[in-house]
């Protein structure tokens, strides 16, 4: 509880937080962030760790001549990246050992829907999961359990990575330091989680619209 009170503490004071490790920290912030991303991305135990908002915050920083832009930018795509594949080759790697049918509701058909689906959808899939919130830590250790073609993840990977990244942390280098937004920087942060989340409460509402409805009648 402890823990869940001072990563919510960070998120809303993110800039004061993160003023306090670059002041702190110095050179040593870069790989800071790099750590961090790299975590959020590519270990799943660790889906709820900063994302869009502490790029977001570093970018404003990054504007302000704190940090310099482009080697932020560079490390923070290659965290993302190296993150991503990561988190791919370890699904990749123990996915058919958990569908072996010892345990009874990892079952074999399901392993194969999710082949189906990656086959299918996998390239916009791992595009899109970049811009929502666990969804993003899930998504390639998913595509790895479904044996995504390796260099077809890797492309559409390294797309949505500099995609994501560039986003928010050029949006940070633009825009973070505009007084408005520098003034209601929290309201600012909890905007960017809201609309992160928004496709997950969407499509969660529309499954329970979905199992309320019912099979159609006959």
């Amino acid at each position: 509880m402890q823990f869940l009170r001072a990563a919510f503490d960070f998120l809303l004071h993110i800039d004061v937080h993160l003023s306090a490790i670059i002041r702190d920290y110095g050179v040593w912030t870069y790989g800071l962030l790099f750590l961090t991303i790299f975590c959020e991305t590519g270990l799943v135990i660790l889906p709820f760790l900063p994302g869009d908002s502490l790029l977001f915050a570093a970018g404003s920083f990054a504007g302000l001549g704190v940090l310099n832009p482009w080697a932020l930018f560079g490390g923070l795509v290659a965290a993302a990246i190296l993150g991503d594949n990561l988190n791919y080759w370890v699904g990749r790697h123990i996915g058919p050992r958990a569908f072996s049918g010892r345990v009874r509701f990892l079952r074999l058909e399901y392993l194969e829907r999710t082949r189906a689906f990656f086959a299918r959808h996998g390239g916009r899939t791992i595009v899109l999961a970049r811009f929502v919130p666990i969804i993003r830590t899930f998504t390639p250790f998913v595509a790895g359990v479904g044996q995504m073609s390796y260099p077809r993840f890797l492309a559409y990977d390294i797309g949505g990575g500099l995609l994501w990244v560039g986003l928010f942390v050029w949006a940070g280098y633009f825009f973070g330091n505009i007084e408005l937004v520098r003034k209601n920087f929290t309201v600012v942060i909890l905007m960017i989680v809201a609309v992160s989340v928004l496709p997950i409460v969407i499509e969660a509402v529309r499954g329970k619209l979905r199992r309320g409805n019912g099979p159609p009648a006959k």
